[in-house]
């Protein structure tokens, strides 16, 4: 039983233009930390966070093109951190 894997490889210039957005979206997350947009600041720079680790995952990475195992344990370790994140938010709430 033979199995052939397709190895997928991306180019340097998509290297190249995910660097340059990982770059700009920390320049605009830097700028947005010093803009006051009241209670959306953290929810804002939580979204341009978001967007650059799933660029990080996606592409350095490599997981667009592993398994279905890896993004199930990826997704898993996700949902293990704001399980608890929420926990910790809700004991410094309620002090």
């Amino acid at each position: 039983m033979h199995e052939e894997k397709n190895n997928h490889h991306i180019g340097y210039g998509t290297y190249v233009l995910v660097w340059i957005a990982l770059l700009a979206f920390t320049s605009i997350t830097v700028t947005i930390a010093g803009v006051s947009l009241g209670r959306y600041t953290l929810l804002v720079a939580l979204f341009f966070a978001a967007i650059k680790s799933a660029l990080v995952i996606n592409i350095f990475m490599h997981i667009k093109f592993d398994e279905k195992i890896f993004k199930v344990f990826l997704l898993l370790s996700g949902f293990t951190l704001l399980v608890i994140f929420i926990l910790t938010f809700f004991d410094f709430l309620y002090r």
